[in-house]
């Protein structure tokens, strides 16, 4: 009996001894999925930080870029309208040069008619060299009186009702610069 009390008490240690290894296996496994785990973690955080850090550069970079597009666009609009302005001067010059032209040979002969004459020349070369730049004339007399185009500075009584709402004269004429009108014809309109 002596005997199998022995095997129960050895039995009985070796299982506790076995429980205490599986115990430690377990705890050893949970610090090692603990520590796994929270490797785990730190990567993912570090992979993010990274990936937060590179989209926060990519972002600096794209508004800074942007800013340099605004700046540099804001300054191809003022070179453009600067040069723009040029231009129609420099093709307006030569109307000029014809102006001091007809100035000098009037005051060297006299001549009035060559002087009219050499006037009405220069004004129909001016019209040709705005009109090649988009400037073309409203045109008003006869027409129906039409608020979009037209600024009545007068009305007058007419005899004829079909001259009623018409345009009977211009006394200022309008433009439209490629087809947007800059200046509003200036008009008497028969009531």
């Amino acid at each position: 009996m002596m005997m199998e009390e022995n095997e129960i008490v050895d039995n009985v240690q070796q299982q506790d001894i076995i429980t205490e290894e599986n115990q430690n296996q377990s705890e050893s496994q949970t610090e090692e999925n603990t520590t796994a785990t929270e490797t785990v973690v730190e990567d993912e955080l570090s992979v993010l930080k990274r990936e937060i850090g590179e989209q926060k550069d990519k972002y600096l970079r794209l508004f800074a870029e942007f800013d340099n597009f605004k700046k540099r666009n804001a300054k191809e609009r003022l070179e453009l309208f600067k040069t723009a302005g040029q231009e129609v001067i420099r093709e307006l010059l030569p109307v000029l040069d014809d102006f001091q032209r007809a100035d000098k040979a009037l005051s060297q002969d006299n001549n009035t008619e060559n002087y009219a004459n050499g006037v009405k020349l220069i004004q129909e070369k001016l019209v040709k060299t705005l009109q090649n730049k988009g400037l073309k004339a409203i045109e008003s007399v006869g027409k129906d009186f039409d608020v979009s185009q037209h600024e009545a500075i007068a009305e007058v009584p007419v005899t004829d009702e079909k001259q009623k709402g018409k345009i009977i004269d211009e006394v200022e004429n309008g433009y439209t610069l490629n087809d947007v009108i800059i200046r509003y014809a200036k008009v008497v309109v028969g009531k």
